[in-house]
């Protein structure tokens, strides 16, 4: 009698567990996300760019969504490396829809660059931008290496290609090659302001006075130029919602995060690698130096 009832309690607890799971996934799959009519999209932008992939699979869905009438980017970043800022920047040059920009605690660097695409940038009069420029670093552990004893040996195809080893220091004729670098990027950062401020009439000798790294804060950045606006993220979207069309208080849809089902139950989230990885790498960047 007793085993039958620890059969009976198995069979139970084992397709309680299986609904569970198929209730799971089904929501998982399925959920909704987007509020009907006519709507504002809300991209986030949160922490260092290091990855472009995200953020343009969401330009290209909600650009392509006929009920999304204005997109605003909202951006809390200090930058990031140069390749994905500038392929997000290209995206949101391409939307022709209104794009909207409202900066978080600090859009500074590889963020403003990305801000430049928009038709109106909002800022907090406390909102840390700027520091427009390019940095490259290279970590040295020469000296280190001698105390420690280790040693190596090079074999290479030309003069340079061993350029920026951490086993030591350039060579006046390396920082030159790599200053160019940086300095045609820099052009490239330049460019890209210019292009983006021609409604405010920001000439490149404007732009080049504030351009050597410094850091503004919103309210500095809104009498050079470089901001529209002084505002919030809700003062973002109700702009947006009546450049969109959009009559009384816009309904906003964003990307909803979904966690997988091992996620779900064990209630944490799980790190992403590729952004670890990325993160540590020697590049080129537009970011602010911390």
């Amino acid at each position: 009698m007793e085993g039958k009832k620890i059969k009976k309690f198995i069979k139970y607890t084992g397709i309680f567990l299986a609904g569970f799971f198929i209730i799971l996934i089904i929501y998982n799959l399925f959920a909704g996300d987007e509020p009907i009519g006519e709507k504002v999209a809300l991209i986030e932008i949160n922490g260092p760019i290091y990855s472009s992939r995200n953020i343009i699979e969401q330009i290209h869905k909600y650009r392509d969504n006929e009920s999304v009438k204005a997109i605003v980017l909202r951006i809390d970043s200090p930058g990031g490396i140069v390749a994905p800022t500038q392929e997000i920047h290209r995206e949101l040059t391409r939307v022709e829809k209104s794009v909207i920009v409202s900066m978080g605690s600090v859009a500074a660097s590889g963020a403003y660059y990305i801000a430049c695409a928009a038709d109106k940038i909002f800022a907090n009069p406390g909102t840390l931008t700027g520091s427009i420029g390019v940095i490259l670093r290279f970590p040295n552990i020469e000296e280190l290496s001698k105390k420690i004893g280790i040693d190596r040996e090079v074999i290479k195809s030309g003069n340079y290609k061993d350029s920026g080893s951490i086993y030591r220091k350039l060579t006046p004729e390396e920082k030159k090659i790599f200053q160019d670098t940086v300095d045609d990027v820099y052009a490239q950062f330049i460019d890209a302001i210019l292009e983006g401020r021609k409604n405010v009439k920001l000439t490149k000798k404007q732009i080049e006075e504030i351009a050597d790294g410094r850091v503004l804060s919103g309210k500095q950045a809104f009498n050079k130029k470089l901001v529209d606006e002084l505002g919030d993220l809700d003062d973002a979207i109700e702009y947006a919602g009546k450049v969109g069309g959009i009559k009384g208080k816009p309904k906003v849809v964003k990307k909803r995060e979904r966690k997988s089902i091992i996620e779900r139950i064990i209630g944490i989230e799980l790190p992403d690698n590729v952004e670890q990885i990325l993160k540590d790498q020697i590049s080129i960047r537009y970011e602010l130096s911390y």
